[in-house]
């Protein structure tokens, strides 16, 4: 590729990086169930807090432009957030941003350079100690994570694909390789709608389990998953945001996935049994 086809390509994920950063400042208040006045509410709320762009700076932004962004995607879906490539020029894509937050987030204790490292084995490039220590001094969640974690207590999602809960287990050795387990769980139904065995905990394996359960499920309103590398790849991220799916992260230490864990268990025992340990779930090879 030319040094020309180089930077369109740049360009244009430039782009994508500002409409995923769009989307995920107005999801939440896009959700067709609340009222004028608590989206208005909720509306107001984001654009009196910064938020880091992709470009890595601390902005704020109006409730005009919010606005017109929620309107653009009601009509155009996140394809109307993107810009042009030729009107993008952050430095810092906001999903590497958001990998780092992740990573710090899910472990408190890891430095700059440790988060540098893991960005770097699993991208092959990552920003700077500096600027990754900046990040975690200015962005609020870091700060927010110190509180004291709330009591919850039961839920169940009032109906089938309200809320689909994801996770992945660290499985049985086979050959002497490390095997996980990708699941995805209806928080409503308790039905295990998308699963996969692997020898990788990365993006493809994630997607074997996802892809045929949106194919014979349908489409989530909300899918809930942890802070592992595989969840807050870009590719998810990007995903949910094509179909409109809410993606939530939980809080290291936060207790919400109860049952896929007593799936988990379930699983992992039957594999122990002589005879099914090698294969998965449904019979096939591993990936």
């Amino acid at each position: 590729m030319t040094d020309r086809g180089d930077e369109a390509a740049a360009r244009t994920e430039r782009a994508r990086a500002i409409g995923l950063f769009r989307y995920q400042l107005i999801r939440e208040a896009a959700d067709p169930q609340l009222s004028p006045k608590a989206r208005g509410r909720l509306v107001r709320q984001i654009a009196a807090e910064q938020h880091l762009d992709p470009s890595g700076r601390c902005v704020r932004v109006s409730r005009d432009t919010l606005d017109r962004w929620i309107r653009a995607w009601r009509s155009g879906g996140f394809d109307a957030l993107v810009p042009s490539p030729r009107q993008s020029s952050p430095r810092l894509p906001v999903e590497i941003i958001e990998m780092a937050i992740a990573l710090k987030r899910e472990n408190p204790e890891r430095t700059a350079a440790q988060v540098r490292r893991i960005l770097r084995a699993q991208l092959g490039w990552a920003p700077g100690e500096r600027t990754l220590q900046r990040h975690f001094a200015e962005h609020p969640v870091i700060a927010s994570d110190q509180r004291a974690q709330p009591v919850f207590g039961r839920f169940e999602a009032t109906r089938p694909n309200e809320l689909w809960t994801g996770d992945a287990l660290h499985g049985l050795r086979l050959d002497g390789r490390k095997t996980y387990l990708f699941a995805f769980l209806d928080d409503h139904s308790r039905a295990a709608v998308g699963h996969r065995f692997g020898f990788a905990e990365d993006t493809v394996r994630l997607a074997t389990a996802l892809r045929p359960a949106l194919a014979s499920r349908g489409v989530p309103a909300s899918v809930y998953v942890d802070n592992g590398s595989a969840f807050v790849d870009a590719w998810l991220l990007r995903a949910c945001a094509k179909l409109g799916i809410r993606l939530v992260h939980s809080r290291p230490g936060q207790q919400g996935r109860g049952k896929i864990e007593r799936f988990f268990v379930r699983h992992e025992a039957r594999c122990r049994i002589p005879g099914l340990a090698g294969r998965n779930s449904e019979g096939g090879s591993w990936v």
